[in-house]
């Protein structure tokens, strides 16, 4: 059986020159290696024999190619197993998730999630079952699946049919937005100081934008009349050690299905040349640069602020993009939605490129 793998650094540790004490100096109190070593924060061992490895996460040794090894503990763990799943071999030292420290998600009360998200209360519930038989009324109603391919409607999301479950992603997305000191917002704002509502128009774009349709407007107002209700779409923010937070699905996603929208303050793109916001997102590109217009997630925002982008310099940066954002018109004003542009399996983190159509921002840092 193939052992399992280790990723260690290539580079080789060496032992550091000796200093000889002075005759004059007192002896040197030298201390234990067990304190030593508790106060380490790791020490890679190297096993003679890896055969006996299993997987902490499903208890099984098979597949041994595709068993991590921790530089800290020495456990292993299926790339598939592991929350979020890890699609590529990691370059370097690997941790697993205990070991790295990631940070906890902070759990909230039932009340305080209705109160950060505003949701709308459903009295009996009735409203909720409805929502689902509306979605499913509508695929029924729907055209043949070749014209419908043609077409590329946009698809609703389903939300977890448990309400425990989405009171929990819901969690998770209030602990990351309350960390990054934001306030939850699924609307753009229109902030003093920044550009105002009437500079949004989407006539402005230069060449002309595509204008959002009365399908996928029905299918964008029924997501967002089910978030406020508290259906919110299936996905769950993590902290990762290297990439920071993310979202990944917590259940399976078909292609085409709306994400949610980008959402922040918007602002003129000449106010925010030397800003160091990491997540802002193109809106307008006017013919006049001097009106083109960003989204700035720094202080307010909903989930899209945690979906990473990818690496588009990189073959394998390419490989995890699963979704995109399209600018649309909507009632005259420039939106941003995110799509999934394929099938996203539960587990899958979310990718896609901020690049979009533009160009405009480099990505080469990108994990």
């Amino acid at each position: 059986m193939p052992a399992a793998r280790r990723h260690v650094s290539p580079r080789r540790r060496t032992e550091a020159p000796r200093r000889l004490p002075s005759p004059s100096s007192p002896p040197r109190k030298l201390r234990p290696m067990s304190e030593i070593l508790a106060r380490a924060k790791y020490a890679v061992v190297e096993r003679a024999e890896y055969s006996d490895i299993i997987c902490e996460q499903c208890g099984s040794g098979e597949r041994p190619e595709e068993l991590l090894l921790c530089d800290k503990c020495d456990k292993g763990f299926h790339m598939r197993c592991l929350r979020p799943i890890v699609v590529r071999i990691p370059i370097g030292s690997w941790l697993c998730p205990k070991c790295s420290g990631q940070k906890p998600i902070r759990s909230f009360s039932q009340k305080k999630i209705i109160d950060f998200f505003k949701i709308q209360k459903t009295g009996d519930g009735k409203k909720k079952c409805t929502s689902n038989q509306d979605t499913r009324k509508r695929r029924r109603r729907s055209v043949s699946l070749v014209l419908l391919k043609k077409r590329r409607r946009l698809l609703p999301f389903i939300p977890s049919e448990d309400p425990k479950q989405r009171l929990k992603q819901m969690g998770t997305l209030a602990s990351a937005l309350t960390t990054m000191q934001m306030e939850f917002s699924d609307e753009l704002t229109y902030s003093s100081g920044m550009a105002p509502r009437s500079a949004n128009q989407a006539k402005f774009e230069n060449g002309g934008m595509q204008v959002l349709s009365k399908e996928d407007m029905e299918t964008l107002e029924l997501c967002r009349a089910m978030s406020r209700r508290g259906e919110c779409p299936p996905f769950i923010v993590v902290f990762d050690s290297c990439e920071g937070y993310t979202v990944e699905a917590d259940a399976q996603i078909k292609d085409m299905t709306f994400i949610s929208e980008y959402t922040g303050d918007v602002d003129y793109i000449r106010n925010r040349e030397n800003d160091d916001c990491d997540s802002m997102m193109t809106l307008l590109l006017a013919t006049n640069p001097s009106e083109s217009l960003v989204i700035c997630p720094d202080k307010r925002g909903n989930i899209a602020r945690f979906i990473n982008g990818i690496n588009n310099h990189t073959p394998e940066g390419k490989k995890k993009l699963n979704c995109k954002c399209v600018r649309y018109s909507v009632n005259g004003e420039c939106r941003v939605l995110l799509v999934a542009t394929r099938d996203i399996a539960k587990g899958e983190r979310l990718y896609y490129d901020y690049n979009g159509y533009e160009h405009e921002y480099p990505t080469h840092h990108f994990v």
